[in-house]
């Protein structure tokens, strides 16, 4: 073979690899459901290994917990040891086992941290139950105010978003991570949200939205979200205030404000990070946790009724790498919606999702919605929840394609979910098939 040759072959072959690792397919590794299995190295460089085969060549791996807990030696969070059983060693580098064997295979590995959470209500752990009580987001819950521990039925035990104590923890937390591992490709970000609706109402939370309105609220929480009706009757749903639409505008604007610092300072310590976020795709409630996903360029008061006309500067896409909404339906295709009777059955109960018969509330539709309101500004990735389709898997893998024809790439979680349901097999095929 002459020189000329061998140079051809060599450019052609890294032409391929820069083309294979420039794929957007993401596979999700839970830190809680994968306690056990991401506790020996042999086992990540298997599962990286496994996922690489079948076409994804970006793996997101979770490092901080929603209790606020984190997977590496960290000097401001507690360490999440032990868990499920397990007892982890406070040595033990998952991060640094990820990175090494996923750089080996040409993978880019990212991070996820779960920031505005602190506890886990279902097992009654977590910061908010130790050294950070007075953290925990406070819910005007069915017409009483009531700290998130104390509600059982939501697993997620959120803190105040809006607290620049928390900010500046939370923050700190980020940036440490980022410095103690400059070799990550990037950082994606989950649950920079509020709890829901219904958080959060502290007296901190009213201040500062005092300060933003520039006057007082004379009746709070009722002027903001109603459980009383004008006969002093509690309603069965909360109703919205006089000062409902300033609220959603100013907590989007709480999480804007801490995305871009975040991202700022981030890119700082390490300028060639991604930064990325997940957030559900269903825009058109999603405002109810406190979240504007869409490019600034992008009026949702034009088509909905909670949005102020300046409630716009309050979306943050164009500041991310990557975007990752999370297409959590039932439904797969618009014809699918046409095909329904009776309205949706089977949807997620993900934070502001509410359950209506449109067509972005099916997979297509959704990925659909999500690029016209981030305007082209950023990559968006379909995410796929497996376990959406629990008594319905043949509906996995045509939910993984829908995502794959309508997105920029997919995004799957999680990988738990794959061993657990026997799904590999499926996986793959439709990874091939597209």
């Amino acid at each position: 073979m002459t020189g000329r040759k061998i140079i051809t072959l060599a450019l052609s072959l890294l032409v391929g690899v820069a083309a294979l690792s420039s794929n957007r397919n993401y596979m999700w590794f839970d830190c809680e459901a994968n306690y056990k299995a991401l506790s020996n190295p042999d086992s990540i460089r298997f599962y990286l290994e496994r996922v690489h085969s079948i076409g994804f060549d970006n793996v997101v791996v979770d490092v901080k917990s929603i209790m606020g807990e984190v997977l590496y030696d960290s000097r401001i969070a507690p360490y999440m040891s032990p868990f499920d059983g397990v007892e982890r060693p406070r040595d033990y580098d998952m991060m640094g086992w990820f990175i090494k064997y996923g750089h080996e295979l040409g993978m880019n590995v990212f991070a996820s941290l779960n920031v505005f959470c602190g506890g886990h209500n279902f097992m009654d752990r977590g910061i908010i139950y130790t050294d950070h009580k007075d953290w925990q987001s406070i819910c005007y819950d069915k017409g009483k105010l009531v700290p998130v521990s104390q509600i059982k039925d939501n697993y997620n035990g959120m803190i105040n978003p809006a607290d620049p104590e928390i900010q500046e923890y939370e923050l700190s937390i980020l940036k440490e991570f980022v410095a103690a591992y400059p070799e990550c490709d990037g950082l994606i970000f989950d649950r920079v949200r509020y709890d829901g609706m219904t958080a959060d109402f502290s007296p901190l939370s009213r201040r500062l939205f005092e300060e933003f309105l520039g006057h007082e609220v004379e009746n709070f929480p009722e002027d903001i979200l109603s459980w009383y009706d004008s006969k002093g009757h509690l309603r069965k749903e909360w109703a919205r205030g006089k000062y409902f639409k300033e609220w959603c505008e100013w907590r989007a604007g709480v999480i804007h404000d801490f995305i871009e610092r975040t991202h700022r300072e981030l890119k700082a310590i390490n300028p060639k990070l991604q930064i990325g976020d997940y957030t559900g795709a269903w825009y058109p409630t999603y405002y109810q946790v406190g979240v504007n996903w869409a490019a600034d360029s992008y009026d949702p008061s034009v088509d909905f009724d909670w949005a102020t006309p300046t409630y716009r500067n309050t979306g943050y896409a164009q500041m991310l790498d990557v975007y990752m909404t999370g297409l959590y339906y039932s439904y797969i295709t618009k014809k699918d919606i046409d095909r329904a009777v009776g309205g949706p059955k089977g949807q997620s109960s993900e934070a502001g999702l509410h359950l209506e018969l449109k067509y972005c509330y099916s997979v297509e539709g959704g990925a659909e919605l999500a690029k016209q309101i981030t305007k082209g500004v950023v990559p968006v990735v379909g995410s796929i929840y497996v376990e959406q389709y629990l008594g319905r898997m043949k509906k996995f893998a045509p939910a993984v394609q829908q995502a794959l024809r309508s997105t920029e790439g997919v995004m799957v979680f999680d990988i738990s979910h794959l061993n657990k349901h026997g799904l590999w097999g499926d996986l793959e095929k439709a990874m091939k098939a597209k």
